[in-house]
């Protein structure tokens, strides 16, 4: 069943690489004459090279990005979501209160009339 899919689209083994160089190309000179045209004239800074832009992509990507598909935070954001989804109505308002209370020893002493109805 494997080696049929593998016989059918052969040509994805060979797009897949020429798909990505291209991508990539096409980035790399976007971020070049960006910077080119931008960075120069706002603060003085140097004309960078296409292999200098290639690399501040990297650098962005490594920084910020990750190199896995999405990212931490969202993933974090999911289960949190789907963990607040599971709560029965009695659960949700425990946590609320709970969050109250903490947030409430974090700054000054709560007045009687701070908490809401």
């Amino acid at each position: 069943m494997r080696n049929d899919w593998v016989r059918r689209n052969k040509w994805i083994f060979v797009a897949a690489p020429v798909g990505i160089a291209l991508i990539a190309v096409l980035f790399g000179e976007l971020v070049m004459h960006l910077w080119n045209w931008l960075l120069p004239a706002l603060f003085g800074w140097h004309q960078i090279t296409f292999w200098q832009a290639l690399g501040l992509l990297l650098l962005c990507r490594m920084f910020f990005g990750g190199w896995r598909g999405g990212s931490d935070r969202s993933k974090h954001r999911c289960e949190k979501r789907n963990a607040w989804e599971q709560m029965t109505p009695e659960e949700r308002e425990k946590f609320r209160q709970d969050m109250r209370a903490r947030w409430n020893r974090v700054g000054a002493p709560p007045s009687e009339t701070s908490e809401p109805a």
